[in-house]
């Protein structure tokens, strides 16, 4: 199933470490790298490597765990400490190119070997978090492992002069160009960025809203307020996976019918686009 919805958990607070799991979301972003300082990093990663050793493996959850790594060296030294059995995947602060994800790949390969993980299981999310990332969106698509995208809207506005207003419309184009590039790569839709409001629920709703319809899938959230919010709008209606159900059953048994096409009840034509939407909202269904 798809995560509808991603929560950040400073990896230096074990308070919030031991209540993760219990809040609700269906997939953890454990953090090494902005809620960490400098100062703290070695802790912080050995205490979150502590965490997860006591975490079962990724198969026999329900919630997916990344763990978000710095970006250069310090993410090696991340890698090598947390890839374990109960490891999703990571997610790499401020990417800004398809060589360093190359790079990373080795990285990852020999943690993979060192604590018997399986080669390539450990997936890849580069956060785009300045202008030549995402000028490099398409090759960075492209880098090994990589199954998502997500845009760092904090630390692109800071890079790029941009200052979003109430409806941000002024960051609608990058979004649009990551989410054009996710499905260009073949790659699972971008997942949405954070709003740094947890406590206007009603806001965070409506941009939920206007991202969906943008074409993302789950929202990262930055408090567990806004979890049931991200899920909510990230769940189909029981009517909406009732049809999508049918749909695909009935253009499976057209194909296996030698057809390529069919006509629905309603009279319109459903082809395999058409089915790969319904698709999604099976994968999105609970």
């Amino acid at each position: 199933m798809i995560p509808r919805s991603y929560l950040y958990v400073p990896g230096n607070d074990q308070s919030k470490l031991d209540k993760a799991l219990s809040r609700g979301a269906d997939a953890l972003i454990i953090d090494l790298e902005d809620a960490v300082p400098v100062s703290g990093k070695e802790t912080a990663r050995e205490a979150v490597a502590c965490w997860l050793g006591e975490q079962r493996p990724r198969e026999e959850r329900n919630v997916e765990i990344w763990v978000r790594v710095n970006p250069g060296d310090l993410g090696h030294e991340d890698i090598r400490a947390v890839v374990g059995p109960a490891v999703t995947g990571v997610m790499v602060a401020k990417a800004a190119s398809a060589e360093e994800l190359e790079v990373m790949d080795t990285v990852l390969t020999e943690a993979e070997s060192a604590t018997g993980v399986t080669t390539g299981t450990i997936g890849v999310v580069p956060l785009l978090e300045s202008a030549a990332a995402v000028l490099q969106a398409e090759r960075i698509a492209a880098a090994p492992r990589v199954v998502r995208l997500q845009v760092g809207e904090e630390d692109l506005a800071a890079d790029t002069g941009i200052a979003p207003g109430a409806d941000q419309r002024e960051l609608a184009a990058i979004r649009s160009r990551v989410v054009l590039v996710s499905a260009a790569a073949g790659l699972m839709s971008p997942v949405a960025p954070v709003s740094t409001d947890f406590r206007d629920l009603e806001a965070f709703r409506a941009s939920t809203t206007a991202l969906a319809r943008q074409g993302f899938v789950g929202r990262a959230c930055i408090h567990p307020a806004q979890i049931d919010v991200a899920n909510d709008v990230f769940t189909p209606d029981e009517r909406t996976v009732a049809a999508s159900r049918e749909l695909v059953a009935s253009y499976e048994d057209a194909v296996s019918q030698g057809k390529g096409v069919l006509i629905g009840a309603d009279g319109k034509m459903i082809d395999e686009a058409v089915v790969r939407r319904a698709r999604r909202v099976l994968a999105l269904a609970r």
